[in-house]
């Protein structure tokens, strides 16, 4: 988020604010759980000099793993943050796509949503057919 002084949310605005934050702290808690465990040299069974191919191949996958898992991490924060922007400027649970309001059982379920559920479905089916 930016250095600007945020609002004071109330009510529904409040609610949708702690669902945003709880969201996002769980993320930067496994963000950083993965970042201290990638700094951790003093696990030698996990760092230790592979020599074995099937074992090279699964350090490989398993790095590759916690990479993807950082990146769509990352991005989801960032997508929190341009919620808690979006409710700070009262445009929060718009639809970036039809203008639509989202349904507030969706974004109960994903508070950082963009597109209401319609929407989604069809970026979805967009996406399947490429």
């Amino acid at each position: 988020m930016s250095g600007k002084k945020m609002p004071v949310f109330k009510g529904k605005d409040l609610e949708y604010y702690n669902a945003l934050m709880k969201v996002r702290n769980q993320l930067s808690g496994q963000i950083q759980g993965c970042i201290d465990d990638a700094l951790d040299c003093t696990n030698t069974e996990k760092r230790g000099v592979t020599t074995h191919m099937a074992d090279v191949s699964s350090d490989n996958f398993r790095h590759e793993m916690e990479l993807q898992m950082l990146t769509e991490n990352g991005n989801t924060v960032k997508l929190i943050d341009d919620a808690i922007e979006r409710l700070a400027n009262g445009e929060y649970g718009i639809c970036m796509d039809c203008g639509k309001p989202i349904s507030e059982a969706r974004l109960m379920a994903r508070p950082y949503a963009i597109f209401c559920i319609e929407c989604k479905s069809r970026h979805e089916e967009m996406m399947k057919s490429r």
